[in-house]
């Protein structure tokens, strides 16, 4: 799997790592600082120009500073992603159980943690695979910087609630039409995280 490919597919986990609210990058990077833990739920809607519906996916997620991300798919589908200690795991669910899935993949998502230090941050503007601009009403828009990654990814459309810390939806828009919406709810701040959560297989 591509580092292109591999980022494609973890940036709903990015968005949620790098939340912070702010009238100001400053102010964004401040409430960065304050968030040690976050948990919630969220809808994964994916719409397509052949879909007459969009396709539903519905989960939750883990996260504790500095390295630490469980990210579960629920329904339809199981999966969960573990991310801990400089490790990354992924397990499917199938008739038989729960199998761990290794290979190549799992690299280049675990090279993704290089980046994610930049969003836990607040520091969206020197992520080097995006161009970051602050626009009104606590929104973040994301624009490639590389030809190749914008071959997958128009624009990233990030919405900041109105709590100190918290996301209310991202947008990944991947071509005319066919973009990919991530709904929060639930969202709480530093709770109190086992370390059991990112070490335990299902």
């Amino acid at each position: 799997m591509s580092r292109f490919k591999a980022l494609h597919l973890l940036l709903p986990l990015f968005a949620l790592l790098c939340v912070g609210w702010a009238d100001s990058w400053d102010g964004i990077r401040t409430a960065a600082e304050t968030v040690t833990a976050i948990q919630a739920d969220f809808i994964q809607e994916k719409h397509l120009p052949i879909l007459a519906k969009p396709l539903v996916s519905k989960g939750r997620f883990y996260f504790r500073t500095p390295r630490s991300l469980r990210w579960e798919y629920l329904a339809p589908l199981q999966s969960i992603l573990i991310m801990h200690e400089g490790r990354t795991t992924r397990w499917v669910a199938d008739p038989s159980g729960w199998r761990a899935e290794r290979g190549p993949g799992l690299e280049a998502m675990q090279v993704v943690l290089q980046e994610i230090s930049l969003w836990l941050s607040g520091r969206f503007e020197d992520n080097p695979s995006f161009d970051a601009r602050l626009t009104a009403e606590r929104r973040i828009v994301l624009t490639p910087r590389e030809a190749a990654f914008e071959e997958l990814i128009q624009r990233i459309e990030l919405q900041l609630g109105a709590q100190p810390g918290t996301i209310e939806s991202v947008e990944i828009h991947e071509g005319p039409q066919a973009f990919t919406r991530l709904i929060f709810e639930g969202t709480q701040l530093n709770p109190d995280l086992k370390a059991a959560i990112f070490k335990e297989a299902p």
